[in-house]
């Protein structure tokens, strides 16, 4: 490898790796744009509102944060350094706002499924992106995000079986749509799935995807993600869209496990999703296909039934 490519290759890690900023040295900032970080005063007013012991139920991690004041930022233990919670101040709406560098592939993806037309469009199911604030001067920028839940199933229990397979079409033609536009995600799980509780779910965490030129094969060394391939346990990946194809079986045969459904008719679908070559496996448009030729073939009463 020549000094030249070297040096491009380190510059492109530095760019991907997480950044984990100094938050205050941005509180002013992101208050100009229309989002607070939230505060110990914020995070004691969750806790008296949620629970019956109120503040008494805070972390210790979180507990340490209260003598500096009510108004000092106050992190959740349970996010990375890259991620704060805050609050849309417009309309008092809850917000994650997660911090990269501002030549991130994670940026380059985000700003383009979040730029309208593309935003708009009945297929993108990434998670509603409210700004984005750069700052240059810093390599940093901003995504602002609505804050959705990650505990897909509500307290009432899971829900009947068309609703679940509804989710899972969510999660499927969002690959599709992803792949439409040359975007593998690289680590669809279903801890990067978020629902508002109104019928949406959306795919979070775009840090190791890629935007491929067309006809570009990526080869990808050094592959790290939730749910690995057999192709890639030697941390090599060749083929990033039947990486997604294998994480995506993964993730509907866990959400399957979770809610206590057993569908056959969809397992038959999985199937090949799963086949350990993966120039065997469906395409995540066949995929797609193959799916809403099943739901007629269920019924009515099946899919009504919790």
């Amino acid at each position: 490898m020549s000094p030249a490519s070297s040096s491009s290759s380190m510059d492109e890690e530095d760019v991907n790796c997480r950044v984990s900023p100094h938050w205050p040295d941005y509180r002013s900032l992101l208050l100009s744009k229309g989002f607070r970080l939230d505060t110990v005063r914020d995070v004691k007013q969750y806790y008296c509102d949620h629970f019956a012991d109120g503040v008494n139920r805070l972390p210790s991690s979180t507990r340490a944060h209260l003598s500096h004041g009510d108004d000092a930022l106050c992190p959740d233990a349970g996010l990375r350094d890259n991620l704060f919670r805050g609050t849309c101040i417009r309309n008092g709406a809850k917000v994650v706002i997660k911090a990269v560098h501002c030549r991130s592939r994670e940026l380059e993806v985000i700003r383009f499924l979040s730029t309208s037309p593309i935003r708009d469009h009945q297929m993108n199911h990434c998670i509603p992106v409210l700004d984005l604030v750069v700052v240059p001067d810093d390599d940093l920028a901003f995504i602002v995000m609505e804050e959705w839940s990650s505990q897909l199933i509500a307290d009432g229990g899971p829900c009947c079986l068309g609703l679940f397979l509804g989710a899972l079409r969510q999660c499927i033609e969002h690959t599709v749509f992803m792949h439409m536009h040359r975007i593998a995600h690289l680590d669809i799980s279903l801890r990067n799935l978020v629902t508002d509780y109104n019928g949406r779910y959306a795919c979070i965490d775009y840090e190791l995807s890629r935007r491929l030129e067309l006809g570009q094969r990526a080869s990808i060394v050094g592959f790290r993600a939730t749910e690995v391939p057999p192709e890639c346990e030697n941390g090599e990946c060749r083929d990033p869209f039947k990486v997604d194809v294998w994480a995506l079986a993964v993730l509907m045969l866990r959400a399957c496990k979770m809610c206590g459904y057993c569908v056959p008719e969809l397992l038959e679908i999985i199937k090949p999703m799963l086949n350990e070559n993966p120039d065997d496996r469906p395409t995540a448009l066949a995929v797609l296909k193959a799916f809403d030729r099943m739901i007629p073939l269920i019924g009515d009463h099946r899919l009504q039934v919790r």
